[in-house]
């Protein structure tokens, strides 16, 4: 009776180290994928909070919530981003 093995769980780090070592060998990548865009996702928000967002998005002169929404999670997703890149870049630098 055979035995399955576990897979080796690969950490992020020895993950990278693969992919840049490999990055230009040609003969380690399959074949090129095309990735579409997801059609727009809906989010559901308590009433008091949409009408808090409402009154915003009026205060700074928004024709529709759903773009002044939009604008305030795009500025938060680009701070929440450039603080990981900046912790995972300290992390590296110190050797964690």
């Amino acid at each position: 009776m055979r035995v399955k093995r576990k897979a080796k769980v690969l950490s992020e780090e020895e993950i990278d180290k693969i992919v840049v070592a490999q990055a230009n060998d040609g003969s380690a990548w399959g074949k090129s994928i095309r990735v579409r865009r997801p059609k727009l996702a809906s989010v559901s928000l308590p009433a008091e909070l949409a009408a808090r967002a409402a009154f915003f998005a009026r205060l700074h002169r928004q024709a529709k919530v759903e773009d002044w929404l939009r604008q305030i999670i795009q500025e938060r997703m680009d701070l929440e981003e450039a603080a990981f890149a900046g912790v995972k870049r300290e992390m590296v630098k110190n050797g964690v």
